[in-house]
């Protein structure tokens, strides 16, 4: 778990992470350099899921270099059921990273909404319904890794 006080935000008890993939942890169907190292470790504090409507269709290769099965979503209903899927893991526990218009919902439904802004680009949609965005999925993940930086970001 990772625990942090926020002033004017609150305290965070962060059980779970939920992560879109594309456009988030891979681009063009191709895991980002430096995102399995950073997995493994916030998988010793964290349970990290992968959510996913395998869109390259190149899951399978990543679930494999990740070492963890992504659900997979319907298509056409994924902002609905990555939502749903924040809340049935108990929503103030999950911090969300997502960079789609289909993942605003599950940021606005996490305890920590995080918007990466990669080579994709982000919604405008993610863009709001975020608490933080970054420029990178890396930078994303070591917030999380360096949980002071949580703090310096989101007091208020």
């Amino acid at each position: 778990m990772i625990n942090v006080d926020v002033p004017g935000f609150g305290i965070l008890q962060l059980e779970q992470l939920v992560l879109d993939v594309n456009g988030t942890l891979a681009v063009d169907g191709r895991l980002i350099d430096g995102v399995a190292q950073r997995l493994l470790t916030l998988n010793e504090q964290v349970s990290v899921h992968l959510v996913t409507a395998n869109t390259h269709g190149a899951q399978l290769e990543i679930d494999r270099q990740l070492g963890l099965t992504a659900q997979r979503l319907t298509r056409g209903k994924e902002r609905e059921q990555k939502a749903e899927f924040v809340d049935r893991l108990g929503a103030m526990q999950v911090v969300a990273i997502g960079n789609g218009a289909n993942d605003a919902e599950m940021l606005r439904s996490a305890a920590v909404g995080i918007v990466v802004m990669g080579l994709e680009g982000a919604s405008s949609a993610a863009l709001a319904a975020s608490d933080i965005a970054t420029t990178n999925i890396l930078d994303a993940l070591d917030l999380l890794l360096h949980p002071k930086r949580l703090v310096a970001t989101l007091r208020c």
